[in-house]
């Protein structure tokens, strides 16, 4: 695998940690439009938002009221809800480009955990199905999805990923395999996860040499208590940023292809690996 080619320039990008209201899409959509415009007087062109942001990661409610808190996709998956207005106004308004954790429901009846893209137009689509569920909740709320996905901003290639999607080393490779410089990860870690939450993320970034950004709710009641820490990780897996425990914050970096060139050049991990070493092993006996 060859290292892909730089982007023509930076991109400032915040990952948002936050809390939202258990089913109160109308309210949780005014939140996520008020954190975009924090975002971007910060100057961010792309701001990560956490998973299930806009129902609120709470599977009593998603279970109860299905319709109260799921965004129906259309053809390609656009998304014309007029509750999105709000987000999608300010996307436009602001010329950010916004991900952000929904449920999504299909026209064949499908429901999946998924992220959702608002780009400068203010067009919303449902962009990427989360592909590993975790836990017995997920597997009975949604289907997994069945592809992954790369969102192009201003010539940066961006694998989408979704929470415990980035616990599995594969999937971010996966995106590096189709040239991402970078991988964001809408999530939704609960108390008590917080070596595992700030393990996986900069272990993507330095496996990948690629930036990574990890969005995660706050707040909430047990066992849907949710750790915060959103960060930003350079192609070497340090943190450009990263939020507390608790609280909202607005974690905003700069993801530069200088710095991108100068790590894949020194560390050639994706240029040195050898896709044939996963073939048959030899077996030793002592």
């Amino acid at each position: 695998m060859t290292p892909p080619d730089a982007p023509p320039g930076p991109l400032t990008v915040a990952a948002i940690q936050a809390q939202p209201v258990p089913g109160d899409l109308p309210g949780n959509i005014g939140t996520a439009a008020r954190l975009v415009h924090r975002a971007a007087d910060e100057g961010a062109g792309l701001v990560v938002l956490p998973e299930l942001f806009l129902p609120a990661y709470h599977p009593p409610t998603l279970r109860a009221d299905p319709a109260g808190t799921d965004l129906a996709a259309g053809d390609g998956g656009r998304i014309d809800d007029p509750r999105l207005y709000p987000l999608r106004d300010a996307a436009r308004d602001r010329r950010a480009v916004v991900v952000v954790g929904a449920a999504i429901r299909y026209a064949d009846t499908r429901r999946t955990c998924a992220s959702v893209v608002v780009d400068r137009s203010g067009t919303a689509h449902a962009a990427y199905d989360k592909q590993h569920l975790w836990g017995p909740d997920e597997r009975e709320l949604f289907v997994p999805g069945e592809r992954g996905a790369t969102l192009v901003v201003d010539g940066w290639r961006l694998g989408l990923g979704v929470c415990y999607d980035g616990c599995f080393p594969e999937h971010a490779r996966a995106a590096a395999g189709d040239r991402a410089h970078a991988y964001l990860c809408p999530s939704g870690y609960v108390t008590g996860s917080a070596h595992r939450r700030d393990l996986y993320y900069a272990a993507r970034a330095l496996d990948n040499t690629m930036y990574v950004a990890f969005a995660n709710s706050v707040g909430g009641d047990h066992p849907w208590r949710f750790n915060g820490g959103a960060a930003l990780y350079d192609p070497e897996g340090r943190a450009l940023g990263r939020g507390a425990d608790d609280g909202e914050a607005v974690i905003v970096g700069v993801f530069d292809p200088v710095e991108l060139v100068r790590v894949r050049s020194t560390h050639r991990m994706l240029a040195d690996r050898r896709a044939e070493l996963g073939g048959e092993r030899a077996l030793l006996t002592g």
